[in-house]
C-alpha cells in the first residue's frame, strides 16, 4: 500500500489510478491487511482502550502483536464451534477491546454481524434470524448494561443459533452458553487451526442500515469492500504508521470499524478507545481535549453533534496542537460550525460521505488542497460518484449535468453486490451498475459532490423544493443555538410547509417568537421561512449521534392532527395519535378515540374524515379499548 502523498483535487486522484487498483492493493482480505499492519512493528501500541474519560492517564495498552493473536485464538474458537466460510457470527456488544477480536476474527473464520446494542430485543432478533445467525456473541451480565437481558430474553427465538458467547461471561455448557475469555486461552495465538483461503469477493460482513420496522435492511460487503475502502482512507485521510486516531464512534456501524479500526490497523496506526460508550460518556467529552494531549492524536472522526459539544468545551491549558484532521460525516456540517471549531482548534475538518453500501466512504475533501465549505469533497481513488435524472418512478433518464440536482449514485470496488433481503435491491441500481443512495446533490464544477438531502428530506412546498439547509444555516448562527432542524409539515395547502426545531445551549432563556424574528431576517429565501419555530430540550439522536429526522417529523405531524381534531365539538375524546414509520406508506397516524353519549364510531369516523380530508398523511382511526 503506497502513495500515501498529497491529495489536492482531482488530479492527483487521476494520478493514482493510473495504475490499476489490483496492481496496487495486494492483500485480498481483511485478515492480511490487519497481518501487514501488524508486522510494520509489532510492539508498536495497536489499541488503548479507556475504561472512561476520567482513567485516560491509566490506558489498558494493546499491542499489535498481542491483537492479532487475540484475533487468531477468536477465529479458531469460533472454527471450533462450527463456524465456516459461509456462517455467521453475530454480535451485540459496546465498545471494547474484545469487539475488534471479535469482528476481526469473524471475518477470518466466517462473516461478522455486527448489531446495535440499543435495538429492541425483537429487532435484535429479526437480524439474527435474517443472518441465520449460527454463533451470537454478547456481553454477559454487568452492572449498567442490559445486553445480556436482551439476548437471553431471543435466544431461543432464533432457530440457526448454535451458541452464545458471553463477553465477561462465563460457561453454561447446558445452555451451549461459552464464556469468551476463558475458553479464549485454550487456543492457540500465534497460528490459525484451520485453513481457509479467503477470496476478495467473499463476504466478509453484513451491517443492518436504513430503519428498524420490518424487514431488516441489510448490506452484503466483501472483504474486497472493506480492502479498498481502508486503502482509500488512509490516501484522504492521511493514516500512517505511527498515527494515533481516537475511536468514539459505536463498533456496529462501518464508521467506528473501518474509519477507526481497519484503515488505522492496516498502516500499523494507534486506536486510543474512549470507553465502552465512547461519545455517549459524558466522561469522555469532559475529557476530550486532555486525552487528545495523553496521546498525541493526531485525528479523530465525529458526526456534527459530537463537534457541537465540543465547540462547548473549554480547551484549558491542553496542548491540541497534535491534532490535524477531524473526519465528519453522517450528516451536512453546518458552514458556521465548520468555521468556528477550526479556528478553535486548528484541525481542518474533513467533511465527506459515504455510507454502509460503499464501506463507508465515497467522497471526501481533499487533506491537501481546497475544502469546499459545505461539500462533502472529492470522489475517492477507484470511485464513480455520479448524479443521476430520474423520472418520478425513480427511473434513469441520463446523467445529470454539471450543478444539476439529481440522486447521488456510486460505483466502484467498494461498492456492495446487495442487501440480503431482494425486494431491498428493487430499484436502487442504476443501468450502469452504479448503486442509487437515496440522497440528492450536485457535483461542481471541481468535481465536489454537494449534497442537496434526501428525497424524503426535501421540503416541498407548492411543488418548490426547499432545502433544509436553507433554514438550518441562518438559525445555527444564532447565539446560543445549539442544534437546528428544519423538518416538512403537512399543510392542507402546499402539501407540506417548512418547520424548525431548536436546541437552545444550556440556560439560555429565549422564546420561539424571538427566534421567529431572527428567520424572517436572516432565512434569504421567503419560501423557506417556517411557519413555526419549535424549542426542545434535546434533539432526537440516532446512535451514530446523527439528527433522527423523522422522530420530528412525526411530531410534527402529530401536532397538526391534534390541532385540527381539536374541532370534534364534543362528539369525542381524542385520547392519542400516534405517529410511526410505515413501509406502505411512508408515515402513518393512527387516531385513538374515546366516543362521547350517543355518539357512534360512525358518525366520529365521518367528521375527522371532514377535517383531515386535505392532508395527504396516511391515517387509521380507532376507537380506545
Amino acid at each position: 500500500m503506497s502513495h500515501l502523498g498529497l491529495i489536492r483535487g482531482l488530479k492527483d486522484i487521476e494520478e493514482i489510478e493510473k495504475v490499476p487498483w489490483t496492481d496496487r492493493i495486494k492483500e485480498k482480505n481483511t485478515v492480511e491487511l490487519i497481518e501487514n499492519g501488524a508486522r510494520t512493528n509489532p510492539e508498536a501500541t495497536a489499541i488503548s482502550f479507556l475504561e472512561s474519560g476520567d482513567s485516560f492517564e491509566s490506558p489498558m495498552r494493546i499491542a499489535f502483536k498481542d491483537l492479532m493473536g487475540r484475533i487468531r485464538q477468536t477465529a479458531n474458537m469460533l472454527y471450533d464451534l462450527g463456524i465456516g466460510p459461509k456462517d455467521v457470527v453475530s454480535y451485540v456488544l459496546p465498545n471494547l477491546p474484545q469487539t475488534h477480536y471479535v469482528l476481526w476474527g469473524a471475518e477470518a473464520a466466517g462473516i461478522a454481524n455486527p448489531i446495535n446494542p440499543l435495538l429492541e430485543p425483537a429487532a435484535i432478533r429479526d437480524i439474527c434470524v435474517s443472518v441465520q445467525t449460527r454463533v451470537l456473541v454478547c456481553l454477559g451480565e454487568t452492572e449498567g448494561n442490559d445486553i445480556w437481558e436482551k439476548v437471553n430474553a431471543i435466544r431461543k427465538e432464533i432457530p440457526t443459533l448454535k451458541f452464545v458467547v458471553q463477553v465477561m461471561g462465563s460457561t453454561d455448557k447446558a445452555e451451549n452458553i461459552i464464556g469468551f475469555d476463558e475458553m479464549l486461552e485454550s487456543y492457540p495465538s500465534d497460528q490459525y487451526i484451520f485453513t481457509r483461503p479467503i477470496k476478495p469477493e467473499d463476504i466478509a460482513s453484513i451491517y443492518h442500515t436504513g430503519g428498524t420496522t420490518g424487514t431488516p435492511k441489510l448490506a452484503m460487503r466483501t472483504h474486497c469492500n472493506e480492502v479498498i475502502m481502508a486503502y482509500d482512507l488512509r490516501i484522504m485521510a492521511g493514516f500512517n504508521t505511527g498515527s494515533t486516531l481516537l475511536c468514539g464512534l459505536p463498533l456496529f456501524h462501518c464508521n467506528g470499524t473501518i474509519v477507526t479500526g481497519l484503515a488505522p490497523f492496516a498502516a500499523g496506526g494507534q486506536v486510543v478507545m474512549l470507553s465502552p460508550m465512547g461519545y455517549r460518556d459524558p466522561s469522555i467529552i469532559k475529557n476530550f481535549f486532555k486525552i487528545v494531549e495523553k496521546f498525541q492524536a493526531e485525528s479523530f472522526s465525529a458526526v456534527p453533534t459530537i463537534l457541537s459539544s465540543l465547540l462547548e468545551l473549554p480547551i484549558g491549558d491542553a496542548d491540541i496542537s497534535s491534532l490535524k484532521y477531524v473526519i465528519c460525516g453522517a450528516a451536512p456540517l453546518s458552514q458556521e460550525l465548520f468555521r468556528r471549531i477550526e479556528s478553535r482548534t486548528g484541525m481542518k475538518i474533513l467533511e465527506g460521505y459515504g455510507l454502509t453500501e460503499g464501506a463507508v466512504a465515497s467522497a471526501f475533501n481533499p487533506k491537501d488542497g481546497e475544502r469546499k465549505v459545505g461539500s462533502v469533497g472529492i470522489r475517492m481513488p477507484y470511485q464513480s460518484v455520479k448524479i443521476a435524472i430520474l423520472d418520478e418512478n425513480g427511473n434513469y433518464i441520463r446523467e445529470g449535468k454539471c450543478g444539476e440536482i439529481g440522486a447521488v449514485t456510486i460505483k466502484g470496488p467498494n461498492v456492495f453486490n446487495g442487501y440480503l433481503e431482494e425486494s431491498h435491491n428493487q430499484g436502487v441500481w442504476m443501468p450502469d451498475g452504479s448503486f442509487s443512495t437515496g440522497d440528492l446533490g450536485r457535483i461542481d464544477e471541481d468535481g465536489y459532490l454537494w449534497l442537496t438531502g434526501r428525497k424524503k428530506e426535501l421540503i416541498i412546498r407548492g411543488g418548490h423544493n426547499i432545502d433544509p439547509a436553507a433554514i438550518e444555516e441562518p438559525l445555527f448562527q444564532m447565539p446560543n443555538v445549539r442544534q437546528v432542524a428544519a423538518v416538512g409539515r403537512p399543510d392542507p395547502y402546499a402539501g407540506e410547509v417548512p418547520v424548525a426545531y431548536v436546541e437552545m445551549a444550556d440556560g439560555v432563556d429565549m422564546d420561539e417568537n424571538q427566534i421567529m424574528q431572527w428567520a424572517r431576517e436572516n432565512i434569504g429565501e421567503r419560501a423557506a421561512v417556517p411557519k413555526e419555530v419549535i424549542i426542545i430540550p434535546s434533539m432526537p439522536l440516532t446512535p451514530v449521534g446523527k439528527i433522527f429526522k423523522p422522530a420530528l417529523r412525526w411530531d410534527a405531524t402529530r401536532r397538526v392532527y391534534e390541532k385540527e381534531l381539536k374541532q370534534l365539538d364534543g362528539i369525542a375524546e381524542i385520547l392519542r395519535i400516534d405517529v410511526v414509520e410505515d413501509n406502505s406508506h411512508g408515515i402513518k397516524v393512527t387516531i385513538s378515540v374515546e366516543p362521547a353519549a350517543d355518539h357512534g364510531m360512525d358518525t366520529i369516523k365521518q367528521r375527522i374524515n371532514e377535517l383531515l380530508s386535505k392532508y395527504t398523511v396516511f391515517y387509521e382511526i380507532e376507537k380506545a379499548s
